[in-house]
């Protein structure tokens, strides 16, 4: 954490002396930053997808439904860094399009979910 917080203040600092001479640069450095962020919290996250996976085995859960799950996490991620990138662009109408599309996107992810959350609701009131 040390080392993205340090990548974190250190971008903080460039942008502040950039972006009044050179605000293009500002807006390319803030993505770069970022990516470089996200990239070494990615790799993190194969220690979770282990977990996730072990448990979705022992609960018998159908792999379909937990791989849907993970790619509305990265749909919700990926838009949001979007989304923040455009804002830093001074976008803010574009970082709003870039939310609707990501809540569209995990709307019609889920719906396989919420079918069959609802089979087996409607089979319990059988």
């Amino acid at each position: 954490m040390a080392k993205i917080v340090g990548l974190g203040l250190v971008a903080v600092v460039l942008l502040a002396v950039i972006r009044p001479q050179r605000p293009e640069l500002a807006v390319l450095l803030a993505a770069a930053a970022g990516a470089v962020i996200l990239l070494l919290v990615l790799g993190r996250i194969s220690g979770v997808l282990q977990l996730l996976n072990d448990l979705a085995v022992r609960a018998n859960v159908n792999f379909h439904y937990l791989n849907l799950v993970l790619k509305i996490i990265g749909v919700a991620y990926l838009a949001e860094f979007g989304a923040q990138v455009a804002r830093d662009a001074g976008e803010g109408a574009v970082a709003s399009k870039l939310e609707l599309a990501g809540k569209v996107i995990i709307l019609a992810l889920a719906v396989p979910i919420v079918s069959a959350v609802m089979e087996v609701v409607l089979k319990m009131l059988a």
